[in-house]
């Protein structure tokens, strides 16, 4: 009796060592999670500035549209199309493929996004393609067949990294920190029920 409460004993302890470091992550990133500090700059949906359309069209459906959306931004009309599960951006006039805009309808388009929140956003520093970096550390990247933006900030990118502490993903590799999450459960639990068995045994 008494040798297997030595045993207990020790190894509850021994898996209290291992399990200190995953404990502060889990408490200190549990906290944010918690009070979520800066979570609606971080997560922000930022959106293309739509405005009430100009002129009315007469647009003909075609058969394999799903779904379909004419909308009035800074650059014109774009007409938004789904067709067989795909997302297609056409010029509501010509019903052609709508080219890409030129790095001016791109900065144009984005800082006319960037006017609802000009203190996140900042001024454009520099673009690559249909994505561009701002003065105030935040990528943003259009998917111009959708008409939509996405943003990442340095916020943004310092919560992710707390969520892969809490988490256990250390590693670059996805099947390790799987199973990096499962042993913290299972030495999680067998740290509960030793010490369930340490505060009963002496009193059996």
């Amino acid at each position: 009796m008494k040798k297997t409460a030595i045993k207990s004993r020790k190894l509850h302890k021994l898996i209290g060592l291992t399990l200190v470091l995953p404990m502060v992550g889990w408490t200190l990133t549990g906290l944010v999670f918690f009070i979520k500090p800066g979570y609606q700059g971080a997560y922000e949906q930022l959106s293309v500035k739509k405005y009430p359309l100009g002129q009315s069209l007469t647009i003909t459906p075609q058969e394999n549209w799903q779904e379909i959306k004419l909308v009035q931004t800074v650059l014109g009309q774009h007409l938004l199309v789904k067709a067989n599960n795909k997302s297609e951006h056409l010029d509501p006039v010509s019903m052609l493929v709508k080219p890409e805009p030129t790095t001016l309808e791109f900065t144009t388009l984005l800082n006319d996004a960037f006017a609802s929140n000009k203190v996140r956003y900042g001024e454009i520093v520099s673009t690559n393609g249909l994505s561009a970096h701002t003065s105030t550390g935040v990528d943003v990247a259009l998917n111009w067949k959708s008409l939509r933006l996405s943003q990442t900030g340095q916020d943004t990118q310092l919560i992710n990294l707390l969520y892969q502490i809490h988490y256990l993903q250390w590693t670059p590799f996805k099947a390790l920190n799987q199973v990096l999450g499962i042993v913290g459960l299972v030495l999680l639990i067998s740290l509960t029920f030793l010490g369930v068995r340490i505060y009963i045994k002496p009193r059996s």
